[in-house]
């Protein structure tokens, strides 16, 4: 529970939407928990307490808002900025490691006792593994009981709830309904705003929802951005939607997600329902939409050379990645050649050792070669110069074995290491792979040359040196004011 409740407070009072998601104010006296921007009567202070995480409020015994649905805000922008172990392990928790793996798989993953883990996470943010992905499955199940017409019982073993009680148990506690309430519930919702039921919604494992993020959002620069590096087979986008294909734990999937002035549109089609929450979890990671878009605005317009940019694309993000193991291979094959050139070696080797989809939609036919693919495959497959050939080859071997992982939950300054360790990989692939894969918020990169060209168009030249030192006063948040200068080159 947070102790600086008159800060909160305040915070509530205002209903302001950007703390959403940073904590959730309960309301002893109705046992209710919300967000703070709920548009209800406001409580009298001393009725309130605050928590760090909607899976604290639930273990202290309040129920979610059926106003204004706090498990339905964006995360909390905090773990994707810190790189403890709380952070970590928030991040992997999202991913849905507990349900896949247990506790002691979480643990396993971030090196750690489960004991250690759960001391950590009951410290930080009021709940441990257990409780917090409990609240996320609850989560889950919500949104295939109101976008779906599966049966009950799939959609509680597709949450990841070990049986049918223990998903009724959690449905009436988080949200004081049974699931069949909160079905006919949406429905009548969906009547009263024309919106189809459920019932016609989809075929069997397509899943359409609503993904929230914290306004403003740049979604054209997004868009723009992952157009310019599609590759063909596993991406494709026009002006509106991107779409791709996604490897997940129990499954393939494909994504269509499309920026709209409220939510990102989200449709996903799974092969197995049980990876909604990661295919989830990654989409918002690749568009970066748990970010708090005016807290890092607000610092960097401080800088004269950045505020012009920032007051042309308010809400600017920096795109991550749906996996860490493509986004390393796409880093390798674009160095020191054009992102037209580097797309086209990526299609060709998507081509060649891809796998094809079951199936495809639209444009996205293919899945990108696994690790073990890559490493096992003739050097003659790769069309680029045999070094670079190598490096691949070298970078496939270490993931597919073990020794190198690249994901959410990895300890950010070990993955730098490990990666300059192996031959080919230089500071600029180690960096991009930080900005992109590992979602690092303080990344610069000064010896690249569209960096050098926007510094020199804004009447900053200077070497490497000279701009590393003018990025210094853009910590904690280069990352984004790195994505301000690639952008300022298209305009």
């Amino acid at each position: 529970m947070f102790e600086d409740a008159e800060r909160c407070y305040r915070a509530v009072q205002s209903r302001d939407p950007r703390f959403d998601g940073w904590f959730f104010g309960a309301v002893t006296s109705t046992g209710i928990y919300c967000r703070p921007s709920c548009p209800a009567r406001l409580p009298k202070q001393a009725n309130m307490r605050f928590f760090a995480t909607a899976a604290a409020a639930q273990q202290a015994g309040f129920r979610a808002c059926k106003r204004c649905r706090p498990d339905a805000t964006p995360g909390s922008p905090e773990w994707n900025q810190r790189a403890d172990l709380v952070g970590r392990a928030m991040r992997l928790i999202a991913d849905g490691v507990v349900d896949r793996d247990g506790v002691a798989g979480l643990a396993r993953q971030l090196n750690y006792s489960e004991r250690h883990l759960h001391r950590q996470l009951v410290a930080e943010v009021g709940a441990g593994p257990i409780a917090l992905a409990r609240a996320q499955r609850a989560q889950t199940s919500r949104i295939l009981i109101e976008t779906t017409a599966l049966p009950m019982a799939q959609i509680a073993f597709a949450s990841g709830f070990a049986s049918i009680r223990q998903f009724n148990d959690t449905i009436r506690a988080v949200f004081a309904l049974t699931p069949s309430e909160l079905r006919t519930r949406s429905d009548a919702t969906a009547l009263r705003s024309g919106i189809r039921a459920p019932t016609a919604i989809a075929s069997a494992g397509t899943i359409s929802l609503r993904l929230p993020f914290r306004s403003p959002l740049d979604g054209g620069s997004l868009l723009d951005f992952l157009r310019a590096r599609v590759v063909t087979g596993i991406e494709a986008c026009d002006d509106s939607t991107y779409s791709r294909s996604l490897q997940l734990p129990f499954g393939a999937a494909t994504v269509a997600l499309t920026p709209l002035p409220d939510h990102i549109a989200c449709s996903i089609q799974l092969d197995d329902l049980r990876d909604l929450p990661a295919a989830v979890q990654r989409c918002r990671g690749l568009l970066d939409l748990d970010a708090d878009p005016v807290a890092v605005g607000a610092f960097l317009d401080r800088d004269p050379l950045l505020a012009p940019l920032g007051r042309k694309r308010p809400g600017l993000r920096v795109p991550g990645h749906v996996d860490g193991f493509e986004l390393l291979v796409r880093a390798i094959v674009g160095q020191q050649v054009s992102v037209a050139g580097a797309r086209t070696v990526l299609g060709r080797i998507t081509a060649a050792l891809g796998t094809r989809l079951a199936s495809p939609s639209g444009g996205v036919t293919m899945q990108f070669p696994s690790a073990a693919v890559i490493a096992a495959a003739a050097p003659e497959t790769f069309p680029m110069p045999k070094a670079r050939a190598a490096t691949v080859q070298r970078v496939a071997t270490a993931v597919a074995s073990g020794e190198l992982v690249v994901d959410p939950g990895v300890d950010r300054a070990e993955v730098r290491e490990r990666l300059l360790r192996l031959a080919g990989v230089g500071p600029w692939t180690v960096a991009y792979v930080a900005l992109r894969a590992l979602s690092d918020p303080d990344v610069f990169l000064p010896t690249d040359l569209g960096v050098r060209h926007a510094m020199e168009q804004l009447g900053e030249a200077g070497g490497a040196r000279a701009i590393s030192a003018r990025a210094e006063a853009w910590r904690p948040w280069r990352s984004y004011a790195l994505m301000h200068l690639w952008t300022s080159l298209s305009a």
